[in-house]
């Protein structure tokens, strides 16, 4: 393997221990910040894909590869808002919220990365067989991405503002 390879595979176990150790810590929950973000991060993705879409030299996209993004967001939204309800919520008894991410969250993340490593080569190599847009099938996991980001903060959102108005939560952790 060469180190464009190796690196990756070296870097990831390390961060996937960083992230684990600094999910193990309840950080407070901004509720009114929630959509930073989203506001970053998907102007950035849908710009990506637009120009994808546009590239000289690629073949445009149709209506499948629309299709095949669509799927991609369908499919993101929906772990989105399970990793949203992995998210625990407690609040304290100052009335502020703190959220601690749950472990399956950053397992679903790594078997994406996994799963998206796995499949690339095995799209790119039976594309034309297939009648896919290579290019839609790897710009669907941007997509896959946005969504996902948005939709658990979506959840995580309407969670937190039920909380706040003295609502229940079947997550909800009162700490006393």
């Amino acid at each position: 393997m060469s180190p464009q390879q190796l690196i990756p595979l070296a870097v990831i176990p390390v961060a996937i221990v960083l992230v684990l150790l600094r999910n193990r810590r309840k950080r407070v929950l901004r509720p009114h910040l929630l959509w930073v973000v989203p506001a970053i991060v998907g102007p950035l993705i849908l710009l990506g894909v637009w120009g994808s879409s546009r590239a000289v030299g690629a073949a445009p996209f149709g209506a499948g590869a629309w299709a095949i993004l669509l799927v991609g967001g369908v499919l993101g939204g929906v772990a989105g808002w399970w990793r949203g309800e992995t998210i625990t919520i407690e609040k304290e008894p100052d009335g502020s919220l703190r959220s601690q991410a749950s472990p399956l969250g950053l397992v679903l993340v790594v078997a994406l990365f996994a799963f998206r490593g796995v499949l690339r080569p095995l799209i790119e190599s039976h594309a034309a067989q297939w009648r896919l847009n290579a290019l839609a099938v790897t710009e669907a996991f941007l997509v896959f991405a946005l969504a996902l980001i948005v939709l658990q903060r979506v959840e995580m959102y309407i969670r937190a503002r039920r909380i706040l108005a003295g609502g229940s939560d079947a997550r909800l952790e009162v700490v006393t």
